[in-house]
């Protein structure tokens, strides 16, 4: 015998204040969304719409080109983790983050094989005939810089790209420090 209602004797709200739901880096104004996902073409998709909602909740609205672009930089660095970062049994991880005294947005994506590391794009690649392969060529373009590292705290590496917002110079951001 179970002692659980048949049906709630009240709607479930929360009726006070819950500050720990804010981190400290959101009461200073800075933005950050990260979270893991699986490394798998449907969680590319859930990472790229996810970072769509958040970007919006910042103030970088739908429809608005540097949401389009910051998406577009997300599809492209979570389908390159899944497809060339993958390995069995691990996630990858997203990290998106908008500092408050900056108009730069970095993605960070953080996958588990240290084997296979990305070249960097030049502008003859796009020259051949190949289908694939202009995915980071594209973040080139669109980001202000972008780069990789190796993990420290375990295996794999992690290929982030900094994103000058409009009113704010690509040079000015070339002046930030990586990593």
């Amino acid at each position: 015998m179970t002692t659980k209602p048949d049906r709630p004797t009240a709607p479930a709200q929360l009726t006070a204040h819950t500050p720990y739901l804010i981190s400290e880096f959101e009461a200073r104004g800075d933005r950050t969304f990260e979270m893991r996902f699986t490394s798998t073409p449907r969680g590319a998709r859930l990472a790229r719409r996810l970072t769509g909602v958040r970007l919006d909740a910042w103030g970088i609205p739908y429809d608005a080109a540097p949401h389009d672009e910051i998406v577009l930089i997300v599809a492209e660095l979570t389908a390159n983790a899944v497809r060339h970062g993958h390995v069995a049994g691990r996630d990858f991880h997203l990290r998106v983050h908008a500092p408050a005294d900056s108009r730069t947005v970095r993605v960070e994506v953080t996958d588990t094989r240290a084997e296979r590391v990305p070249r960097r794009p030049a502008v003859t690649d796009i020259a051949g005939g190949e289908e694939t392969g202009r995915g980071l060529l594209l973040v080139s373009h669109l980001a202000a810089r972008w780069d990789w590292y190796s993990r420290s705290d375990g295996p794999g590496k992690t290929v982030w790209a900094e994103y000058v917002l409009p009113g704010r110079t690509a040079a000015a951001a070339n002046g930030m420090s990586a990593g």
